[in-house]
């Protein structure tokens, strides 16, 4: 039937088809002007100074280097010869060494504030999140040889001297993409304005053509026309250069994650560590809740129905030797008294049925889809479930995905103003990876006593991961992945 419809209505289509293109158009063009277009743009034009400042300390110790070598041979050429100029190079030469040690001895802590630099100007314009790694571990009031073992064994601050020996050419396409297709794109779009101005010169007069910067070469525009090529090609740099500059932070920010966090093992030891002590936390937190929960919810309840029954029970007890008027009024007051009972046990079997449901979900025992699609049934804002899971995961993964599915779903819907949510389910490997996305104005942070830092810390707890990515202006993208079975 859809064939038909479509053989017997190919205006339609065609519109749609046109509505789309444009749609795709629209789009493109948005990106020069879009706000993580100019952060990106913003951390390359950051880092290249701090790039280039770097290449100060491989220049310094070149330069101790090759005066050392220089003033040994002329220590050596005026060995033979009693003079002051022998005595002087020696001590100038013992004075260079020592300064090469230095900063030999220097570069692990200098790597280290240069990666911190890094960090905070990812985390600030990219909402790049990279953890620090350890510090070095001393021991107290150190002897200044074992402070320079130390600081030589660190090997994170050696790991972030060389993320800035490689840093170094991922400067330069840094800049080439701020100032050859920003910076030249931008000045080649004003070409046709300023252009007739200048060159209202006598027909008699011959000026040297105007150079227009692109990446493949420099145009030579002498004429009004080639202005307006000028301008058709600096309109394709400024929509190809939020694509170029992407690439390359997507480079930076791969290796600043390999080189200026912790490494695979520390971090594999800290997550161990703090997944101990989440564990342990949580289950005394778990029991401190049960316990204030029934103390101050269903025990009161339960306490109050008591009383009422037996306040009910007086009542009937008092009834023989009375007059029929005081007897019908001590069974109405009596009625009451069991009503309130009545509705109190009702209560206090729905704030046991609450409790339970927070310690354990009914719906996930039908397994994980179904409560998923549970939640997003109730939830107000409309959500587009997938769930690809080839085997069921473990209850305590199950579990865990479904209050992490809880939790972002309330956010989106209480922070975002998102106007759709999508949820994603799918097993890869003996992995399982919820992807939660919404159209929102983004902007979610991780902090401290937050509730993404509180998934975080769940999620650890099974050596899992929740990552987070969630710029100014939206969209946001929360992925959690987790063990199968655990």
């Amino acid at each position: 039937m859809s064939l038909g419809l479509a053989a017997q209505q190919p205006g339609r289509d065609d519109r749609g088809g046109q509505a789309r293109l444009a749609s795709a158009l629209a789009a493109v063009a948005r990106v020069p002007v879009s706000g993580r277009a100019w952060r990106e743009l913003l951390f390359c034009l950051a880092t290249v100074p701090l790039g280039l400042a770097v290449l100060a300390f491989p220049a310094a110790l070149t330069g101790l280097l090759v005066l050392a070598a220089g003033l040994s041979a002329g220590s050596r050429q005026y060995r033979a010869r009693p003079s002051d100029a022998a005595g002087f190079l020696g001590p100038v030469v013992i004075v260079v060494l020592v300064a090469f040690v230095v900063l030999i001895v220097l570069a692990p802590p200098i790597g280290r504030g240069l990666g911190a630099v890094h960090r905070r100007a990812a985390a600030r314009l990219l909402g790049e999140h990279i953890p620090a790694p350890p510090a070095v571990r001393r021991r107290g009031r150190e002897a200044p040889m074992a402070w320079v073992a130390a600081t030589l064994r660190d090997g994170p601050g050696w790991r972030a001297v060389g993320y800035l020996a490689v840093k170094l050419p991922l400067v330069l396409l840094e800049a080439y993409a701020a100032i050859v297709w920003w910076g030249a794109g931008l000045a080649n779009l004003t070409y046709p304005l300023w252009f007739p101005w200048f060159r209202n010169h006598p027909p008699a007069v011959r000026l040297s053509p105007v150079a227009a910067l692109t990446p493949f070469g420099v145009l030579h525009i002498d004429t009004l026309p080639g202005a307006v090529v000028a301008f058709a090609v600096g309109a394709a740099m400024v929509l190809a250069a939020p694509w170029v500059t992407r690439g390359v932070v997507l480079v930076d920010g791969w290796l600043m994650r390999a080189s200026l966090g912790p490494g695979r093992l520390a971090q594999r030891v800290a997550d161990l560590e703090q997944a101990r002590a989440l564990a342990v936390d949580d289950s005394a937190a778990l029991l401190r809740r049960v316990e204030r929960d029934l103390h101050d919810g269903a025990q009161i309840r339960l306490a109050t129905v008591a009383m009422n029954l037996g306040m009910a029970l007086d009542k009937l007890d008092t009834g023989s030797g009375q007059s029929d008027v005081a007897v019908a009024r001590d069974l109405a007051v009596a009625r009451d008294l069991v009503s309130n009972a009545h509705q109190g046990a009702k209560d206090a079997m729905a704030e046991l049925r609450g409790l339970a449901r927070g310690i354990h979900p009914p719906a996930l025992d039908n397994g994980l889809a179904d409560a998923l699609a549970t939640l997003a049934a109730s939830c107000p804002v409309p959500v587009d479930l997938t769930v690809d899971i080839p085997g069921r995961p473990t209850p305590a993964i199950e579990t865990i995905a479904y209050f992490c599915a809880a939790e972002l779903l309330a956010n989106a819907v209480k922070h975002s103003g998102a106007r759709e949510i999508a949820v994603d389910v799918a097993g890869q490997g003996e992995r399982l990876v919820m992807r939660v996305g919404d159209d929102g104005r983004g902007g979610a942070v991780p902090s401290d006593g937050g509730g993404l830092t509180g998934l975080a810390q769940r999620v650890r707890t099974v050596d899992g991961r929740l990552e987070v990515a969630s710029p100014p202006g939206g969209p946001t993208r929360v992925t959690v992945s987790l063990p199968l079975h655990a």
